[in-house]
């Protein structure tokens, strides 16, 4: 880990942290919620080892990036994040036209649309746990989850400024922290309103043998510093997103695709998704999706959780070009 390499980028109008290491092809890094570049560590690593460029930032409001308005949800739109992306992108790879992406959580829902935006700069992409979803047309995406989930539904939740900030304060960061990246449920995640958190099960004592105590620190740290706000921003500007990407309504994204996913993962328990990302929807919508991987007894945070498995099927898809 002390070989991993950490700078300061400046580019669209904000300071991004990116840790880095290797020489070679560009393979980007994007991280979810609640997490930071530090859940590739192990991606990291292992794909320096193998003759690649590994470069995690932590994206708009995480970890050691600042600059943004952490406190104006409309500037956490998907628009935003790419731009951020594309411009990072100018700065430390300014020769390379076309980089790996690999993302997951909303890493990957940003990387979708990276993909939908940009596809020019994307060489190859591996999405973990999020598959692509395409726009409807017909509803907003937060009226859609009250009307599938109710309002307890976590994300609809995490629409009311300070809301769920309160509640996690009084759950404490660290236990928040735990809780999520140890949450393994595959169905559909509610925190009740004044119970937050408190809804799921307690947290054992004994962590899972991929997250240490040591790891639990460093996320703890960091969100400890800057609060959830920046992270609970993406879920804020959904609404928005949907308005503003009406222009790719049906839109298909042309990049090469390989999808892996936990048959634990709650993503992959939502109504109708098994059903769209193996009943030939997906590839509908993603015609160069070469490969979907369904691992067994996998949970949500997958690259942590198997990071072995994870680091091969990176090198083996992206060896193909």
């Amino acid at each position: 880990m002390e070989t991993i390499e950490h700078k300061t980028v400046t580019a669209n109008g904000i300071n991004i942290h990116i840790a880095e290491k290797g020489q070679g092809p560009l393979v980007l890094f994007l991280h979810g919620f609640p997490e930071l570049w530090y859940s590739w560590r192990h991606q990291i690593l292992y794909m320096a080892a193998h003759g690649y460029r590994a470069v995690a930032p932590d994206l708009r409001g995480y970890g050691d990036t600042t600059g943004a308005p952490v406190h104006d949800s409309t500037k956490f739109t998907s628009l935003h994040i790419v731009g951020d992306i594309i411009a990072l992108l100018d700065a430390i790879a300014p020769d390379e036209k076309q980089v790996f992406v690999v993302a997951h959580d909303w890493g990957a829902v940003l990387a979708w649309l990276l993909c939908l935006y940009r596809p020019d700069r994307v060489k190859a992409y591996v999405s973990l746990s999020v598959h692509f979803t395409p726009r409807n047309p017909k509803m907003k995406t937060i009226e859609t989850m009250r009307k599938y989930f109710g309002d307890d539904y976590y994300m609809c939740r995490f629409q009311e400024p300070g809301d769920i900030e309160a509640e996690f304060a009084q759950i404490g960061v660290r236990e928040v922290v735990k809780k999520l990246l140890t949450y393994r449920h595959p169905g559909a995640l509610y925190f009740p309103k004044g119970k937050g958190l408190g809804s799921l099960p307690d947290t054992s004592d004994t962590l899972p043998s991929w997250l240490s105590e040591e790891d639990v620190d460093y996320y703890t740290s960091k969100f400890e510093k800057n609060g959830f706000t920046g992270g609970i921003n993406y879920y804020r500007a959904l609404d928005l997103n949907w308005e503003l990407t009406a222009p790719w309504t049906g839109a298909q994204v042309k990049v090469p695709t390989k999808f892996i996913v936990g048959d634990l993962d709650l993503v992959y328990h939502i109504p109708g998704v098994k059903e769209y990302v193996q009943g030939g929807g997906f590839k509908k919508d993603v015609p160069l999706l070469d490969e979907v991987v369904v691992m067994e007894g996998v949970a949500h945070f997958l690259n942590q959780e198997k990071p072995d498995d994870i680091n091969q099927h990176i090198l083996e898809y992206i060896k193909k070009f």
